[in-house]
């Protein structure tokens, strides 16, 4: 069975929440799931799994890293996640100007550490609606047909 670590970071509790609803996603997809929040994880945490996943907001007006994910963010640097699949999802505002900049941060640094990109990225506006939960569903079901 396919395994899969979600580190998220959640100030609101909307990230929380779509690590939580991509989690049963993956399960009901046959993949067994392991969720931490980014203050009890280090990258290194992702090479026990399949499948290596962050959720995590964005920050203020420059589209910043949340303080809390980036030692994660830069320990990712460090890390060979060869033979790995990756997916980066997470929330943020569209009223700044970098929606969801720290999502695509993630994705462009994952892409640094060898691992494969399991699944487009998910950015959601402030918190999952239905539109959105469709789309979580679509990103663990590519996550999971990638590491088959």
């Amino acid at each position: 069975m396919a395994t899969a670590l979600i580190i998220y970071a959640s100030l609101t509790g909307n990230t929380e929440e779509i690590a939580d609803i991509l989690a049963e996603s993956l399960e009901d997809n046959g993949v067994e799931v392991d969720v931490k929040e980014c203050t009890s994880a280090t990258a290194s945490d992702f090479l026990d799994y399949d499948i290596c996943v962050v959720a995590t907001y964005t920050y203020g007006t420059d589209g910043d890293l949340p303080d809390e994910i980036v030692d994660l963010y830069d320990e990712l640097e460090e890390e060979d996640l060869t033979g790995k699949v990756y997916g980066a999802l997470g929330s943020g505002d569209t009223f700044y100007d970098k929606f969801c900049q720290s999502v695509l941060d993630f994705d462009q640094q994952f892409a640094k550490t060898g691992a494969t990109k399991g699944a487009e990225n998910v950015l959601v506006d402030l918190n999952a609606e239905e539109e959105d939960v469709k789309h979580i569903e679509e990103f663990a079901k590519s996550l999971s047909e990638a590491v088959k």
